[in-house]
C-alpha cells in the first residue's frame, strides 16, 4: 500500500472541513466557506496563507497572468475551496497547476455543495 502524503496535515485539514460544513451546511457561496475556515484554522493554530499569490516563469520572463490558490496549509498542501453542484476535471486542472507554481505535492479540492462535503486528494 502507497503511504499517505502528508498524512496527519490532510486529517487536520480535512477535519476543519467537515466541522465547518457540520456548522454551516449547505447553500453559502465560497467565499462563507472561505471565511469560516480561515476562522477555523486560527483556533485550531493551523498555519496557513490565503489567497496565496503564485507567478509563471516563462524563459525567464515572469508572464502577467498570476495564480491565486485559496489556501496554502502548513506551507505545503494546497486547499482549493468551492461551493459548486460538481467537481469537473477544469477544477482539478486548476489545482494541478497550482502544484506546478507552487512546487507543492499535495492539493486537497473541497467542495461545498447542497447534499454533502466532497474532497478530493491530488498528488503531483
Amino acid at each position: 500500500m502507497a503511504e499517505i502524503i502528508h498524512k496527519k496535515e490532510s486529517y487536520a485539514i480535512v477535519g476543519t472541513l467537515f466541522d465547518v460544513y457540520n456548522h454551516l451546511g449547505s447553500g453559502f457561496s465560497e467565499i462563507v466557506y472561505k471565511d469560516a475556515i480561515e476562522l477555523e484554522f486560527k483556533i485550531r493554530d493551523i498555519p496557513f496563507q490565503r489567497e496565496k499569490k503564485y507567478t509563471v516563469s516563462y524563459k525567464g520572463t515572469i508572464l502577467p497572468h498570476k495564480f491565486y490558490a485559496d489556501f496554502v496549509v502548513f506551507d505545503k498542501i494546497i486547499l482549493e475551496i468551492k461551493a459548486i453542484e460538481n467537481i469537473h476535471d477544469k477544477h482539478i486542472a486548476q489545482c494541478i497547476n497550482y502544484l506546478k507554481v507552487s512546487e507543492n505535492k499535495l492539493a486537497i479540492l473541497a467542495n461545498f455543495h447542497k447534499d454533502l462535503l466532497d474532497h478530493k486528494r491530488i498528488v503531483l
